[in-house]
């Protein structure tokens, strides 16, 4: 996709703010249904080659994070699309 849209840096700017995302969830030691490394990475890895198989990296483990936080019931789908409304608008403002 970056060579497409002439991009020279292919890792979008919110990548670092996946990763830390990541390593919080990692690290998190609270009563929430949180998946541990092994079980965010297994899921991760299953549901980008299989559900979002279509999507490229670093999108495809961005949206399998998702999908398993909804699951989980640690974020729901509605809350979800609220906080990205948020985000699209601030974006576009």
């Amino acid at each position: 996709m970056a060579a497409k849209y002439g991009v020279s840096n292919p890792v979008p700017p919110w990548k670092t703010s996946l990763d830390g995302m990541c390593d919080a969830l990692d690290n998190a030691a609270c009563a929430a249904n949180i998946p541990d490394f092994k079980e965010r990475r297994d899921e991760e890895d299953s549901l980008s080659s299989t559900i979002y198989a279509d999507l490229p990296y670093p999108e495809n483990q961005l949206v399998a994070l998702a999908h398993s936080l909804v699951v989980r019931g640690v974020i729901d789908e509605s809350e979800l699309q609220e906080r990205l409304a948020t985000i699209r608008a601030r974006l576009e403002a």
